[in-house]
């Protein structure tokens, strides 16, 4: 029999994630769920289609939680898939993410490639709990191979509430707009007191350091936040550094509580 391809084109294939299921060729959708969801037209399908809708939703949570309920202490690594595995911040990763292993915490990312691959790895490598939550895009191929344990997600909503949920305290690389969104979601929740006692750190001084000052000289000299918003998150050059805080205020609250008290039994 023959095929209409060759063997390295087969294998070299992209792939979809379409929460569960794997699409290749034709079969790859050209719009996504959260697309669909968000859409703004004037039909009336959604008084049909948007009920149901929220049925899909509410699986993805149930499967999130059940898949990461019982991953133990944890502590999530952020930063751009664009990172290639030479540059500095892919070894600072892998770094990080090493040193929070040996701290005792199972690693989360959004398992995807760049510093997300180099934080899998580097908790796949020194034989800790090396998970990844990856979530549908036109441009993604899904997990990368390092991840140990891997939920899809369709809604970003669900998958940022598994990163907050599960966290113990997020170490944020540079990185680009989906960075950035799940740095000033967690951020907004500490500072509205929804998630207490959660430890942020912004790794490479000059990497951060402009937006710091623009936070500082702009949006808190205009009152648009609270000068002592800015305490919210601590800037680190090292990876060392950035665990040491994370990893230490993870500690102590396992062992007191979130009120100050000792944990009992």
């Amino acid at each position: 029999m023959t095929t209409s391809f060759s063997t390295g084109a087969a294998k070299n294939r992209k792939a979809y994630q379409k929460g569960p299921v794997v699409l290749r060729g034709s079969q790859i959708p050209t719009s996504t769920s959260d697309q669909r969801l968000l859409s703004n037209t004037n039909q009336t399908d959604w008084v049909h289609n948007d009920p149901w809708r929220v049925m899909r939703i509410q699986s993805e949570f149930v499967e999130g939680f059940g898949a990461l309920a019982e991953i133990g202490p944890a502590i999530s690594v952020f930063g751009s898939a664009r990172t290639k595995a030479d540059h500095p911040d892919y070894l600072l990763a892998e770094e990080a993410a090493r040193l929070i292993v040996e701290r005792g915490y199972a690693v989360i990312t959004g398992g995807g490639p760049g510093v997300m691959e180099a934080a899998n790895k580097g908790a796949h490598e020194a034989g800790g709990l090396s998970i990844g939550l990856g979530i549908e895009l036109p441009f993604e191929e899904g997990m990368n191979q390092y991840v140990d344990l891997g939920v899809n997600f369709r809604y970003f909503f669900a998958r940022k509430t598994m990163f907050l949920k599960y966290s113990s305290g997020f170490v944020v690389l540079p990185g680009g707009f989906g960075t950035f969104d799940e740095l000033f979601e967690a951020l907004t929740l500490v500072q509205t007191q929804k998630v207490t006692e959660f430890s942020i750190v912004l790794v490479g001084k000059e990497y951060w350091s402009p937006l710091v000052d623009w936070l500082k000289n702009t949006v808190a000299e205009r009152g648009m936040i609270n000068p002592k918003d800015l305490d919210l998150f601590q800037i680190v050059e090292t990876a060392q550094e950035a665990v040491q805080i994370v990893a230490d205020r993870a500690d102590e609250i396992r062992v007191n509580g979130q009120d100050g008290q000792p944990v009992k039994g």
